[in-house]
């Protein structure tokens, strides 16, 4: 009995029993339905590598793949106070960021970096969507600051990835006073003659559509992007009409002349290397990882060709 008991049923069992496979090997894409293996969509920068659906990216692996050796450092933020209003609805608001604060891994929605760009000084800061909507709070603001702090006393440019819900609702009108001073934040940077960048992604919507995401001097978006200050949704129930199809999404605004380009996750940091050596008259850009070329001299190469008779 010790032999059937010991070996030959735990073999029968091995061979029926479910094995339990990670949850997060597999990602279903939100367009196609495609099942996308962790770390092929990680290395094709969460783009379907079906249909080229663009998926949520957090700020640290999107700087990750936009610095030069996806080598950054972060910019301090001044941490505002906690709970201002001691909000509470179904949860209390410290207890709504520490959940945020352990499914992100960040402190905030918004992370403030600085590196090099294709060998140019350059802050950015990104909105990480999956801390609470991305929504602008007063650290948020702060960010907002911060970095354009920073980048003038660097005398560098400033680049905005935007992904945001809107204002917060949990800390009311503070929330809405982050508006005008994000927008004297980027006054600071035209004042002092540095290009500022936006890029918007999926999705830009809200108070943050209403402030620094649509003041950039060059206006990115990714593919598919909702851009917007009220949803489609929202509009199409207050004017009871039809929406035309693709409305509020980046190509439909590019069309219509809101935006600048729109440039797929991939074809990004060449685009905005390319742009930010054009607004601060460097020389151009050269893709890889090497020094611009060497102006050529011919008064120095040797004598000059004989002229023919």
């Amino acid at each position: 009995m010790n032999w059937i008991s010991n070996y030959v049923r735990p073999k029968i069992n091995s061979l029926f029993s479910r094995r339990e496979v990670p949850e997060n090997l597999w990602v279903k894409c939100d367009a196609c339905g495609t099942m996308l293996f962790h770390r092929e969509l990680a290395d094709n920068l969460n783009v379907c590598t079906n249909c080229g659906h663009h998926l949520a990216i957090s700020p640290r692996d999107r700087f990750a793949a936009l610095f030069d050796g996806g080598v950054f450092v972060e910019v301090p933020v001044p941490k505002p106070l906690a709970d201002p209003l001691g909000f509470k609805d179904q949860k209390k608001y410290p207890d709504r960021l520490r959940e945020a604060r352990k499914k992100t891994g960040e402190a905030e929605a918004m992370l403030v970096v600085e590196g090099d760009i294709g060998r140019l000084k350059t802050v950015c800061a990104a909105q990480d969507f999956a801390f609470m909507a991305g929504s602008m709070g007063m650290y948020v603001g702060n960010a907002m600051v911060a970095a354009a702090e920073r980048a003038v006393k660097r005398k560098c440019p400033l680049v905005v990835f935007a992904a945001a819900g809107g204002a917060r609702m949990q800390e009311g009108i503070l929330s809405l006073m982050q508006m005008p001073r994000t927008t004297v934040a980027v006054e600071m940077l035209k004042e002092a003659g540095l290009p500022y960048i936006v890029v918007l992604t999926h999705p830009t919507t809200g108070g943050v559509t209403a402030s620094y995401a649509m003041l950039g001097d060059v206006q990115f978006a990714e593919p598919g992007a909702l851009i917007c200050f009220a949803g489609p949704r929202v509009i199409e129930q207050t004017i009871r009409e039809t929406l035309p199809e693709g409305f509020q999404r980046a190509e439909y605004l590019l069309e219509h002349g809101m935006i600048d380009r729109v440039v797929s996750r991939k074809a990004l940091r060449d685009e905005i290397a390319t742009v930010l050596r054009l607004l601060t008259a460097s020389p151009p850009y050269v893709r890889g990882d090497l020094p611009p070329p060497e102006p050529e001299d011919d008064d120095v190469t040797g004598d000059a060709p004989a002229a023919q008779s």
